[in-house]
């Protein structure tokens, strides 16, 4: 995955207003199931974010559990779950819209 402003390309990326890393599932032992954690999201949410784009592959592999939902939900942001191309179309048109958007994006599977 390419982000602008970042000369890497990305397999797994996490990115919010003015920046982006790679999204390693070691950091919190992610798997594909249970799947995305509120610890993978926390780091992009203290960007101050209003909504929030989980890519969950390109066979929606990666598993996205309601309690990471609900904590999106309590901290007042807007979640969008999808797979992982129409998730970047998503964000790419909220980034067009001038919307605090960031992202969790799984790129295989």
């Amino acid at each position: 995955m390419k982000v602008q402003g970042s000369t890497k390309i990305y397999k797994d990326c996490k990115v919010w207003p003015g920046g982006s890393r790679d999204w390693d599932w070691r950091e919190t032992g992610t798997e594909h199931s249970p799947g995305v954690q509120p610890a993978d999201v926390e780091e992009v949410v203290e960007k101050g974010v209003q909504i929030l784009v989980i890519g969950r592959g390109m066979s929606e592999a990666l598993k996205v559990p309601p309690s990471t939902v609900e904590y999106l939900k309590k901290k007042g942001i807007d979640v969008r779950v999808l797979q992982t191309e129409q998730a970047v179309k998503e964000y790419n048109a909220l980034v067009t819209q001038g919307i605090r958007v960031g992202g969790v994006f799984h790129s295989t599977c």
